[in-house]
C-alpha cells in the first residue's frame, strides 16, 4: 500500500519580529553618544541616555537576532521545538497530553507563559537532547521551577530537589549523570508540580496558546490516522 503522508505545518516566532529596527535603533543611538562624549562634553547627561538607551535597544535586538527562524515544525512523525541552542523532536506517539501549565494559590490560579508536553517516556527526550541545548534550558526554567514550587507553598519539595539536583539519576532502566541528570530531573519535578515535562515559552508562538494547543492536537490525531492508513 502506498504511504500518505500529510504537511509540515512550520511556525514562526514572534519574539524575532523587529530584531532590524531594535538592532538598527540601538546603533545609532550607541553612535550619537559616542559624537556627544567626544564632541560635546557639556551634553554628558544627554550623551549618558543616548548610551543606555543604545545599549537595552542593541542587546535586544541581537537577541531577537539569534532567535530561530522557525520555532515549532509540526511533521508527520513528531513535534519539533527550535530553541537557537539546538532542538527538542518529541514523537507523536510519545505525547500523553498538552496543556498551559497552572499553579494554584489559595481560590486563584496562575498560568504560566508555557504550553506544556507531558511525556508517556522521558528517556527518549533525555538521550536526544543536545547538552548544549539541556544546559540553556536548565538555566532559563529555573525562575519557572521556583515558582511552581513555592506558589504552591512546597518549600520542603524545593529543599529537597535543590539537595539532589546533582545526583545521578535511574529513567526506565537507563542511569544519568551530569547534565543529562540535572535535565531528567527538572522534567520530573515539573511534572510533578505542574503536570508536563517540557515547556515551550509562548513567545516562540505565532499565536494564542489556546490556538496553538488546538491545531496541535488536530495536526496529531491526523498524523496518527494518516500512519494508520499507510500502514
Amino acid at each position: 500500500m502506498t504511504q500518505t503522508s500529510i504537511e509540515t505545518v512550520q511556525l514562526r516566532t514572534l519574539s524575532k519580529r523587529n530584531a532590524k529596527t531594535f538592532t538598527t535603533v540601538g546603533l545609532i543611538a550607541l553612535f550619537i553618544a559616542l559624537i556627544l562624549f567626544i564632541f560635546a562634553k557639556h551634553l554628558i547627561g544627554l550623551g549618558m541616555l543616548c548610551f543606555i538607551f543604545g545599549a537595552i535597544f542593541t542587546v535586544l535586538g541581537c537577541a531577537k537576532w539569534i532567535q530561530p527562524e522557525v520555532s515549532i515544525e509540526l511533521r508527520q512523525q513528531g513535534l519539533v521545538y527550535h530553541h537557537h541552542r539546538g532542538a527538542i523532536y518529541l514523537e507523536w506517539d510519545n505525547i500523553q497530553r498538552v496543556g498551559v501549565p497552572l499553579s494554584i494559590q489559595s481560590i486563584d490560579s496562575q498560568a504560566f507563559p508555557y504550553v506544556g508536553v507531558r511525556l508517556k517516556q522521558l528517556a527518549p527526550l533525555i538521550d536526544d537532547i543536545p547538552t548544549r541545548l539541556a544546559t540553556g534550558l536548565l538555566r532559563e526554567q529555573r525562575a519557572l521551577m521556583m515558582s511552581s514550587l513555592t506558589l504552591d507553598g512546597e518549600l520542603a519539595d524545593l529543599e529537597r530537589y535543590l539537595s539532589s539536583e546533582f545526583s545521578e539519576v535511574i529513567i526506565e532502566d537507563k542511569r544519568y549523570t551530569g547534565v543529562q541528570a540535572m535535565f531528567a530531573r527538572r522534567c520530573q519535578q515539573l511534572n510533578t508540580q505542574l503536570g508536563y515535562h517540557v515547556y515551550i515559552p509562548i513567545d516562540c508562538l505565532d499565536r494564542e496558546p489556546r490556538e496553538f494547543i488546538s491545531l496541535l492536537k488536530d495536526y496529531k490525531q491526523q498524523a496518527e490516522e494518516t500512519a494508520s492508513r499507510g500502514c
